[in-house]
């Protein structure tokens, strides 16, 4: 329909009241050259990405890991550990592998509906919508390290496709959408389309990277890998188990009251609203989930 000149060049505006910048036209989805060249010239593997704004999965889940029988090295960190930022300071609530009959295939991070998410590493957004296959409102960034970050269960989502992102900056708030009981993040780190367990990365008990590299090979996509972890006299242990028995959630009947639930749970109508990102007065949806401790 129109372009628009701005600071940060020229906008290109669609019928469908969408845009994207102008040198974001051609864009091909390699943010990592390097990466996509060690990939592409190996015929052995057979594993593809491109780049897509409407869909999670941009190879429609037909890469097959197994063809990976080499290893390869991915910087993570290629100026230290200010390049990456945790999404959200809360502590894990559900681990990544099998679950309650299907496959988990991120973590979960405790949050309050409205509390900041914010991008990892740098990198550009492929995806930012509301996703009707039960994440929500989800963020999907593209790293120049190589991976993919999506990010799920938003209440708010603050970017937009083909924006650019430096590590830190603020996508989206914390919420309760798409098939989920309580507010949190649902939280993937994805290799051309390929899950890895995030604590296979991060080291979220302090915050940080577990290293600045990543070595990925066929074996650290297999579903059921164990994470282990170096204790203080160096052997290699089992990640200790989260404690998510505190947690415990309501479903809204008819008839229900804040006061009513509370009372019913041994608890406060202001820690509900703290704990759900409430007001006192906020309506109240029959079958809502809303957690109580």
């Amino acid at each position: 329909m129109d372009t628009i000149d701005t600071d940060k060049g020229k906008v290109i505006i669609y019928s469908n009241r969408t845009w994207e910048y102008l040198n974001d036209t051609e864009f091909d989805g390699i943010l990592n050259a390097e990466l996509y060249e060690r990939i592409s010239s190996d015929s052995t593997i057979k594993l593809f990405q491109s780049w897509d704004n409407d869909v999670c999965y941009t190879s429609d889940r037909q890469n097959n890991f197994n063809t990976l029988n080499d290893t390869i090295w991915l910087c993570l960190n290629p100026n230290g550990d200010e390049d990456f930022t945790m999404p959200v300071p809360g502590i894990m609530t559900s681990r990544y592998g099998y679950r309650k009959g299907r496959y988990h295939n991120g973590i979960d991070l405790d949050l309050n509906t409205g509390d900041t998410v914010r991008a990892c590493w740098s990198g550009k957004v492929r995806y930012a919508r509301y996703n009707e296959g039960g994440f929500g409102n989800l963020v999907i960034i593209r790293h120049h390290n190589g991976l993919e970050t999506f990010y799920a269960h938003l209440s708010k989502l603050i970017v937009v496709p083909n924006q650019e992102v430096k590590s830190g900056d603020v996508i989206g708030l914390g919420g309760n959408t798409g098939r989920s009981f309580g507010s949190h993040l649902h939280f993937e780190v994805r290799f051309y389309d390929g899950a890895i367990n995030p604590e296979q990365v991060i080291d979220f008990a302090h915050k940080k990277t577990r290293d600045d590299n990543l070595l990925v090979f066929k074996s650290l996509f297999r579903p059921g890998a164990k994470v282990t972890d170096i204790d203080g006299d160096g052997e290699v242990v089992a990640a200790p188990p989260v404690n998510i028995s505190a947690r415990k959630y309501y479903k809204v009947r008819s008839g229900d009251t804040l006061s009513q639930i509370a009372a019913k749970n041994n608890t406060t109508i202001s820690k509900i609203c703290q704990l759900n990102g409430i007001r006192p007065t906020t309506l109240l949806q029959i079958g809502k989930s809303l957690r109580v401790r």
